[in-house]
């Protein structure tokens, strides 16, 4: 049997289109493997958002190409360079972009027969093209799963590569959602994080009708053995009513939202074409938080965006202390090419960057801080993962997506127990047994 590696870059859609690339692979006669040595197809899954990114995967391929196997590269520098990948490293054998891997045995075929093949199609029927997953291929995966339920974007946000890459907003249907969500179910995952670049922009075909992610999350609650749901990522203009209903009513939805709003400054907001300004993403959280008062926050912000002033920074960071988060991403600005921001003459100085950066990854870590320690003497239940880098140790997570360490005694992997949170450090939290087992 031939052996495949992927190694997979950048988001969770990313994680997710790996473990699919995997099922076509499989379904092609391949057995997967983590090593790269000695493998007889190399495939890298690769990430367009970070700064130097396709530069980056030039590297790896430079290291790589002493390999005897097939190389290919997916994702999104795949989508964004094209022939170029070929032209500049023709080791590779073939180019496949995010949304056209379900063509991944047809290209393999054209490339051992010489072929140099470049699959950059932003096709929308890629999930009815899939390989279905294999039972053993799905438990290997553990109790957690993501599942990307909708691609692309239409916000067209100056910074942002997504729409180029990944094509516009397109909805799965929930039939097909829904018998994907319950495959993982009966192979013991026991949370899902549903994906999408708009997530909430969901609005797929539910019979005669649309369902929104309300809707969704609805039917998805109802698959026996699936405990927990999640989604990420989210755009606050799609935070409909509905949704912010669902994190009131519906108890397997998670008290947790990934609510990006990129900066605190109006004028920097409007330069970026997010079409929101700071003071009704306050607003929203409000409405959000009456809803679930114990919800737990995390955003996502640029720092140095083009034109950005040291007012339109203070903006941001009084944004932040207004906010209150429980995690949050943050980078410096970096142009990614065919984006309009990337064109602006008034980029911001690097030093200055990186002293807005620190400044605010400071607040943000305090603020993190102060969520974990406000988590001891509560308890909570905590989804068993796996075992803990320690002897007799067991790490799950939060209903607020943090680590918790446990003893081993406490339950078994894919148990939800109730622990008594006793310590806050780092990032993690540390818990004893309640007493009291939640759900086997």
């Amino acid at each position: 049997m031939k052996r495949a590696f992927i190694k997979s870059y950048g988001c969770q859609m990313n994680v997710y289109d790996a473990t699919r690339m995997a099922d076509q692979l499989t379904a092609s006669g391949y057995e997967m493997t983590d090593k790269a040595d000695g493998a007889d197809l190399i495939l890298l899954n690769t990430c367009h958002i970070r700064e130097k990114a396709a530069e980056k995967v030039y590297s790896e391929l430079g290291r790589l190409k002493g390999e005897g196997g097939l190389i290919g590269v997916a994702g999104c520098v795949a989508q964004a360079e094209g022939e170029e990948i070929i032209r500049r490293q023709p080791r590779v054998d073939f180019v496949v972009g995010p949304q056209a891997y379900h063509r991944l045995p047809a290209l393999i075929a054209a490339a051992e027969k010489g072929q140099s093949p470049v699959e950059t199609d932003l096709s929308d029927d890629k999930f009815q093209s899939l390989a279905a997953p294999q039972r053993r291929a799905v438990t290997a995966r553990g109790v957690t799963a993501f599942l990307t339920v909708q691609e692309g974007c239409d916000k067209f946000c100056a910074f942002c590569v997504v729409p180029y890459t990944r094509g516009a907003e397109v909805s799965r249907p929930v039939a097909d959602i829904v018998a994907e969500a319950r495959q993982l179910a009966e192979a013991g995952v026991r949370e899902i994080t549903l994906l999408g670049q708009n997530v909430n922009a969901f609005n797929g075909a539910d019979g005669g009708g649309r369902a929104s992610l309300a809707g969704l999350l609805a039917q998805l609650a109802e698959i026996d053995g699936l405990a927990r749901l999640r989604f990420t990522t989210s755009h606050p203009n799609d935070m409909s009513e509905d949704l912010i209903a669902a994190h009131r009513d519906e108890a397997k939805l998670m008290p947790y939202l990934h609510l990006p709003v990129q900066a605190g400054s109006d004028r920097v907001l409007k330069a970026m074409n997010r079409k929101h300004t700071a003071d009704a993403y306050r607003e929203l959280i409000a409405r959000i938080r009456k809803a679930r008062p114990d919800i737990a926050l995390s955003g996502d912000f640029i720092v140095g965006f083009p034109g950005e002033t040291d007012a339109d920074f203070e903006a941001t960071m009084a944004l932040v202390e207004d906010i209150g988060y429980a995690s949050a991403y943050s980078f410096k600005y970096s142009p990614r090419p065919g984006t309009p921001a990337a064109t602006r003459t008034d980029q911001v100085p690097e030093a200055i960057m990186s002293e807005r950066l620190q400044r605010l990854q400071a607040l943000l870590t305090t603020q993190q801080k102060a969520f974990n320690r406000a988590c001891v003497g509560r308890t909570m239940p905590v989804l068993i993962e796996k075992p803990g880098k320690h002897a007799g140790q067991w790490v799950g997570r939060s209903p607020y997506l943090q680590p918790v360490h446990i003893p081993e005694g406490a339950g078994s992997v894919g148990d939800i127990v109730e622990v008594a949170v006793h310590a806050a450090e780092g990032n993690s939290l540390f818990a004893e047994p309640a007493g009291r087992r939640v759900a086997a």
